[in-house]
């Protein structure tokens, strides 16, 4: 409450060094999962389908490729290196 927040910052980056590759692998492997993470996806996925390409919607892809790949990597990732 009484530390400014780029000491704090400083100070997490020196102290808990963890935390910061356990954000960045999350971002990297779990990015995918989110709506957001998923944008290049989606116009990828819109001019796929302009040229005639069945491709599947975004539960689709969340369902079968995100959960059934990206979960176990994270997870493994996890315990290798966490």
């Amino acid at each position: 409450p009484g530390i400014p927040e780029p000491e704090v910052i400083h100070r997490i980056i020196a102290e808990h060094e963890i935390f910061l590759t356990a954000i960045s692998t999350g971002a990297v492997f779990m990015g995918a999962m989110t709506y957001i993470g998923n944008a290049p996806n989606f116009m990828v996925k819109s001019i796929a389908e302009e040229s005639g390409v069945e491709m599947p919607s975004f539960f689709g892809y969340l369902f079968r490729w995100s959960m059934l790949f990206l979960i176990p990597v994270f997870v493994l990732v996890s315990f290798l290196f966490y």
